[in-house]
């Protein structure tokens, strides 16, 4: 993911220096979405195309991933609403808070079972 990240990063600093905030969002957020809409499917159309049998794909907690992500959805385009759509240093610091909160829920999902730091979800 660094390898594709780092770059993206380092183009969305750039616009963004050159005072084009928009572009560098737009960057951010495309490339993601490309990722989502291309990046996945197009490896397991390929793949049941080639070998005629569907692709399963089996988590555990699918269910609570898609929720997750739904809220944070909500959350983070009601942060930049509530921002007036603009780029400011508190909505930087917003996304920055909400970015360590899905990392630390994810992380505490993936914990073994039982384990004594955190409980199970």
């Amino acid at each position: 993911a660094a390898g594709t990240s780092v770059p993206d990063l380092l183009s969305s600093v750039i616009v963004a220096r050159q005072g084009e905030g928009d572009m560098a969002v737009s960057s951010s957020v495309g490339s993601n979405i490309f990722d989502v809409l291309v990046g996945l499917p197009l490896p397991w159309f390929t793949f049941s195309l080639l070998n005629s049998k569907a692709v399963q794909v089996r988590a555990e907690s699918l269910g609570v991933s898609v929720l997750v992500l739904i809220l944070m959805l909500v959350t983070v385009v009601g942060t930049i609403k509530c921002c007036g759509w603009r780029m400011t240093r508190a909505m930087g610091y917003s996304m920055f808070v909400l970015y360590i909160i899905f990392v630390a829920q994810d992380l505490a999902r993936q914990l073994p079972r039982g384990d004594p730091l955190l409980p199970s979800f």
